[in-house]
């Protein structure tokens, strides 16, 4: 039994991918269900708004459904689909660099998703939900998607190295100039939550 393989009766995501290479109709749509939510989650984080992570996630399983007879099996599937994902996002970000950038968006219920809050009020969580996504769009795209996979979805070093196709200290100084670069901008948050 692999990594990803459950003691039920459902396929596991390799075989799902290997299913899908044989030309199973339904296997990647499968897959793609079992794990669309935590995709969307590092898209959307990536990329800051629905749309644009909805785009990047679309052509994210759009190569993802193509190149699937180019997965080695060396990591799980899910590393693999993670990458997809992630790579999607990067290459959306660069092109979106060559266009005039939106101003920050007004609305900020998107973010609800955003890391761990400090507070139970509403009114607080909205806000400091608002500055960490301001925050984390001060940082360049290679430490927001280190940031977002190792402290906000919670993967090991390793795995993030995996995912982004980068060696594990690649991704711990892009954390860590990711936090240098965050502590100043959100130290106060810790401060309101130790005074209140």
């Amino acid at each position: 039994m692999t990594n990803d393989e459950t003691d039920d009766d459902r396929r596991s995501d390799a075989a799902l991918l290997r299913a899908h290479v044989d030309g199973d109709p339904d296997a990647f749509a499968e897959l793609v269900a079992r794990h669309q939510d935590r995709m969307w989650a590092v898209a959307l984080r990536i990329m800051r708004n629905s749309e644009d992570a909805a785009d990047a996630v679309q052509d994210a399983y759009i190569s993802a459904f193509r190149r699937a007879g180019s997965y080695r099996g060396d990591a799980q599937v899910t590393t693999w689909l993670h990458r997809v994902v992630v790579n999607a996002c990067l290459d959306r970000l660069r092109a979106m660099r060559v266009r005039e950038t939106e101003p920050f968006p007004e609305n900020l219920d998107r973010w609800r998703r955003l890391g761990n809050t400090m507070t139970k009020d509403p009114v607080v969580i909205k806000e400091q939900r608002g500055l960490v996504a301001a925050a984390l769009d001060t940082l360049n795209a290679d430490q927001r998607a280190a940031l977002v996979l190792v402290d906000m979805e919670g993967y090991s070093v390793e795995e993030a190295a995996q995912i982004l196709g980068c060696a594990p200290g690649t991704v711990k100084s892009r954390c860590a100039r990711g936090r240098a670069r965050l502590l100043p901008l959100l130290s106060h948050l810790k401060q309101v939550e130790a005074g209140s």
